[in-house]
């Protein structure tokens, strides 16, 4: 594991900052007729302006700024030309590097004023789950008590949590040890300690937990078709507790 001092922290929490204006500007763009490249365009323009660089971006051969995810796609959505329509759920993943030092958190936002009932709630019981997993975040507490938290307000609501895709630690690298499963029983596993900083990022299905990735290598989307979401944020623990890094960024 690597453990941050509080200098680093906070340099991942100006990169984190970075990230959440991002998103809270794509919650202003996102309607129905605007394309995932359009808000590609933008992150990439609003990230470099701000002084950082697109983590994600020629990451492993990745070609956008943005993972841009519609619907039944879970994870790895790359921007393109196609146009969201009303009605549509798109999950927003953006990462930054600034000062060495990434940021990393996702939100997923329905399009346009009709969307219904069902994947609103899917909206909301994922993002409830990651503040779920956030509040389990402690010195002390062990690291399966985050996916415990996840899981279990989950499939109380009749949802799947995916389990070929996992959180993870981030650093001075996007993807650093441990694995953050969002599964698995309470009390096991890592202890986690101040100056951990862990990316946990709920994905959950409607239907199935079965994921198909695509020929292009990146997309990757539920087996059986069904709407999917997901919502990250970095996090850091701290001697009482823990830090959601960046989220100041949400109240400016």
């Amino acid at each position: 594991m690597v453990y941050k001092t509080p200098d680093e922290i906070e340099l991942m929490d100006e990169a984190n900052r970075i990230v959440h204006r991002v998103l809270d500007r794509m919650s202003v763009l996102i309607e129905p007729g605007i394309t995932t490249v359009a808000l590609d365009i933008e992150a990439e323009a609003m990230i470099r302006d701000a002084g950082g660089v697109p983590a994600f971006l020629n990451y492993r051969g990745f070609p956008g700024t943005l993972c841009t995810s519609i619907n039944d796609v879970i994870v790895h959505g790359i921007p393109g030309e196609h146009a969201m329509e009303m009605g549509d759920i798109v999950g927003i993943d953006c990462g930054v590097v600034f000062k060495g030092y990434y940021g990393d958190a996702a939100r997923t936002y329905a399009v346009g004023d009709d969307v219904d009932e069902e994947a609103r709630r899917l909206l909301t019981v994922t993002s409830e789950s990651l503040e779920l997993a956030i509040d389990a975040v402690r010195p002390g507490g062990r690291l399966s008590d985050i996916g415990n938290a996840v899981e279990s307000h989950v499939e109380a609501h009749g949802y799947s949590v995916v389990r070929e895709f996992v959180g993870h630690g981030i650093g001075t690298a996007l993807h650093e040890e441990p694995q953050v499963p969002n599964f698995g029983a309470p009390g096991r596993g890592l202890r986690l300690k101040p100056g951990l900083v862990l990316a946990i990022e709920p994905m959950v299905n409607i239907g199935d937990a079965g994921v198909k990735v695509d020929s292009d290598g990146w997309t990757a989307r539920t087996k059986d078709g069904s709407l999917s979401a997901h919502f990250e944020c970095s996090v850091a623990v701290t001697e009482k507790g823990h830090k959601a890094l960046g989220r100041l960024a949400q109240a400016a």
